[in-house]
């Protein structure tokens, strides 16, 4: 978010009012910012606000918002807007590169250290933030008294545009300028694969400006400087229009007057800035249904006033709006609720909170594969996590298990994770393989999901891997869970590839297959890369076996 940094003195002199800085402090978070750190001791402040508002980057646009907060001077702030006699003209050929521009003048300044710094510092975070790093809008301030309009934005050819850039005294083309200038640098990239470059001269041909880089040096302000003008050019109509509405209306807020141009793109001609309120009416009923409150239309229309807009009721269930056109962040009713309840002031909402003493507890599912892996603990094993993904090879090729419909990734990015696992002793096997050089015996668990069938699937795997095992260590390790669960199975032979011939048994639960257990064969053992015998037994915690289990 944007950091704000202005001096309290002068922040207090455009308010128009002496505010103690511990009730800034308190009150200007509650209209959605963040106060910085600053010593109190110093008359250095600065606030973080919201991306949403751009029209308070600038100590003008805070001092503005805080009269109507402050119920000072609530309501929509007008600005009165004179005619001049400066015309500007925008050339057919900028369509194809940028082509928005809009501009006007502020008149009769009086500028301080803190007013320039200010200008700056708001120019800059208009580029960096609606402006998208410039390539959504750039704004030009300019010394109005140093050049002679007409003004005219075309497309030129960069090598034949030569003049002075801010805050250098050597001319340069406008490649010269991308490439010495520390701005040209790094704004380079805006006008990337563009043959021509936009440039706005007055009618001695003098260059005000090459948008979106740099301006030129002959129109620099200064404290000097009386009369201003600026421009903004861009992609965006909607976002131009709102710069230049929030530079033009910050420079009045210091006693400018904001005069209007003529201008003339392609034929049609209308006069810029214009500050016309967008009107709107909002429906009571919703906003309070919105945000929970019972405010009558006379109130809600003081909470908007409070917020810088004109508001007042227009019948008992409607509000009439007056949005200024600063206000870019108000597209939707959303948006104007939203006023009316930080103008209502969120200190005002909900009562008394209600305490309830809660307490959480597990589901049985988890309480259930708890208790199966405080078995396993029990029974010496060691619990593993490993990756849901695998690949076909291993889960049937390798481990003998049968083959069945996997879920498949499309684009796999090796060929050990091509599928979703639907078994989990192939994974055990490859902990196992990896841990091949450790001592003996090795016991591992796992209690973890599959996908069989398209849906996830709980199972529980536990391998040992010993210089010494038999099928009847299988057996008592798997009708020890069995019993510790209370399940009532029977034992048949199990004629899958993964176990010894006649070492292999499924554990069949009303009739269902819920299991297998045995001695892994030989074979299988060496297609994973391991040495050792292994013993294994794999259970399906889904179905019979939760079922028929007789603890939680």
């Amino acid at each position: 978010m944007p950091v704000i940094n202005f001096s309290y003195s002068d922040l207090c002199s455009l308010i128009g009012e002496d505010i103690p800085r511990s009730v800034l402090e308190e009150r200007i978070p509650l209209m959605g910012a963040d106060m910085g750190d600053s010593e109190n001791s110093t008359d250095d402040m600065s606030v973080e606000f919201f991306p949403d508002r751009p029209d308070l980057y600038s100590a003008e646009g805070i001092a503005r918002a805080l009269r109507s907060f402050f119920d000072i001077s609530p309501g929509l702030q007008t600005y009165d807007t004179e005619e001049s006699d400066i015309d500007v003209v925008i050339d057919e050929n900028v369509k194809s590169l940028r082509p928005y521009f809009l501009c006007g003048a502020v008149l009769n300044l009086k500028i301080t250290e803190d007013f320039l710094k200010s200008m700056m510092d708001l120019q800059e975070k208009l580029h960096l933030t609606i402006g998208r790093k410039r390539n959504k809008l750039a704004i030009g301030i300019h010394d109005l008294d140093k050049v002679a309009p007409p003004f005219t934005y075309s497309l030129e050819d960069p090598k034949s545009v030569r003049f002075s850039p801010l805050g250098h005294t050597e001319v340069m083309n406008l490649f010269e300028i991308l490439e010495k200038h520390e701005k040209g640098r790094e704004y380079a990239s805006v006008l990337k694969d563009a043959k021509k470059y936009p440039i706005i001269r007055d009618s001695n041909g003098d260059v005000l400006s090459f948008p979106p880089i740099i301006n030129g040096s002959l129109t620099t302000v200064t404290t000097d400087t009386k009369n201003v003008f600026v421009d903004v050019t861009g992609t965006d109509r909607k976002a131009v229009k709102g710069a230049l509405d929030i530079v033009c209306t910050a420079l009045a807020e210091r006693g400018g007057r904001i005069a209007s141009v003529r201008m003339e793109d392609s034929g049609d001609k209308f006069k810029s800035p214009d500050l016309t309120p967008i009107q709107k009416f909002v429906s009571v009923k919703e906003c309070n249904k919105f945000l929970g409150t019972e405010l009558d239309a006379k109130e809600m229309s003081h909470s908007l006033e409070k917020m810088g807009l004109g508001a007042r009721p227009d019948g008992k269930e409607k509000i009439s709006v007056t949005i200024p056109t600063t206000r870019t962040d108000i597209m939707h009713d959303v948006d104007i609720f939203e006023d009316v309840a930080i103008g209502y002031g969120f200190e005002n909402f909900g009562g008394s909170y209600k305490l309830d003493n809660t307490v959480a507890s597990r589901l049985n599912e988890t309480v259930f594969s708890d208790n199966i892996r405080n078995i396993m603990i029990g029974l010496g094993f060691t619990e593993v996590t490993t990756l849901t993904l695998s690949n076909e090879k291993d889960e049937f090729t390798k481990s003998g298990m049968p083959g069945t419909e996997t879920v498949t990734i499309k684009n796999p990015i090796t060929e050990d994770h091509t599928c979703l696992r639907v078994n989990l002793f192939p994974s055990l096997m490859r902990i196992l393989r990896h841990n091949r050089h450790r001592d003996l015996p090795q016991k591992i668990f796992e209690v973890g999901y599959v996908v069989k069938d398209m849906k996830n699937s709980l199972h529980l795997c536990a391998v040992t891997a010993a210089s010494r095992t038999s099928f009847t260590e299988s057996k008592s390790l798997a009708e020890a869970v069995l019993k510790e669960l209370g399940c009532g199975y029977s034992i048949e032979n199990c004629p899958y590839g993964t176990f010894v011939p006649g070492r292999g048994a499924s554990v069949v639960i009303d009739g269902e297959n819920a299991g297998v257990f045995g001695e892994v064969s030989p074979e299988v053992i060496a297609e994973f890369g391991i040495n050792h015998p292994i013993i294994m037994f794999e259970l399906n915690l889904d179905n019979q076996i939760s079922k028929s289990a007789s603890m939680f």
